[in-house]
């Protein structure tokens, strides 16, 4: 087989996230005759078409799929190839691809100030998503660390506990369950919730806590944001289930207010996790280090 190079592989992961020839010849500013001859080089190694022409654009072929998803990883691999050697010459610098669960945005950001004021030369780039997709990251190498509130049992990960995640049910200032005394979980049968999207970890821990207790769960509006339901809550739509990290200060504000429940709030936990079989460089170490070491403190101070 004849060698293919880096240059070749980045420029298909930007023809296939362009999936167009043209923006992706405009995004590495060179020309379109190039950009597919780069492309076509890397077809001819592999005896494979990867791409194929739809309409003004292009589309991936099933081999092309498969290629972006190895060639991801493979991107990874080297990043951290690079990462590790630049750290044997100054260990104050390197990479970090970073990602956190959406609420987790309440404190990561801070934790990220104070990390940079240790180590100013390491570089951090920071992924927020739900935590399937933070999952699927984790699951193709696209991340080093990740931030969550749920271990995954589904692959082999190495995960240390730094903060608790403590979560209970919400209400605007006005509704009638705002002003009940030791409620119980079967007072909410009746009551409507706006809750996450399914792939939220928020929303699963909710609907496990519900299945337990023999709730049925009504729900008024879903929602993709913590801050949106917030806003919702605080009109008058529904409860919500959230952790406590985020409404911290509604709730202080009275603009939201913390349900007397009996069995609530439940305590959970935010990790830290990565890859069993991934070998950290400096950097992901030094962050990973600071954060078991120092975040649970600086956390329970902000949020």
């Amino acid at each position: 087989m004849r060698p293919y190079t880096v240059k070749q592989i980045q420029t298909f992961i930007e023809v296939a996230k362009e999936k167009s020839i043209s923006k992706a010849a405009e995004n590495l500013h060179v020309t379109q005759p190039a950009i597919s001859m780069q492309i076509k080089q890397l077809e001819d190694v592999f005896g494979l078409a990867l791409i194929e022409p739809m309409g003004r654009n292009i589309q991936l072929t099933s081999a092309g799929w498969e290629f972006l998803s190895r060639a991801k990883s493979v991107l990874s691999e080297l990043k951290d190839l690079e990462s590790a050697m630049a750290n044997h010459l100054n260990l104050g610098q390197g990479e970090i691809s970073l990602g956190i669960v959406t609420t987790t945005k309440y404190f990561v950001p801070m934790l990220l100030v104070e990390f940079r004021k240790l180590f100013p030369g390491i570089k951090i780039t920071l992924k927020i998503d739900n935590r399937e997709n933070i999952l699927a990251m984790l699951s193709r190498n696209e991340v080093d660390l990740v931030i969550m509130g749920r271990v995954p049992k589904e692959m082999g990960c190495t995960a240390t506990p730094f903060a608790t995640n403590p979560m209970a049910i919400v209400s605007g200032p006005t509704h009638p369950m705002s002003r009940r005394k030791q409620a119980t979980f079967s007072d909410l049968n009746d009551q409507e919730f706006v809750v996450r999207e399914k792939a939220s970890g928020t929303r699963q821990a909710m609907e496990r806590m519900f299945e337990f207790h023999k709730i049925k769960l009504n729900i008024a509006m879903e929602m993709p944001s913590n801050e949106t339901i917030k806003q919702a809550v605080m009109a008058g739509m529904g409860l919500s289930f959230l952790s406590l990290r985020t409404v911290r200060h509604e709730i202080a504000s009275g603009h939201i207010v913390l349900l007397d429940i009996v069995g609530l709030p439940h305590i959970g936990h935010w990790y830290i996790t990565h890859r069993a079989q991934k070998k950290l460089a400096p950097a992901a170490l030094a962050f990973k280090e600071f954060v078991i070491e120092q975040a649970g403190p600086r956390i329970n101070v902000w949020a």
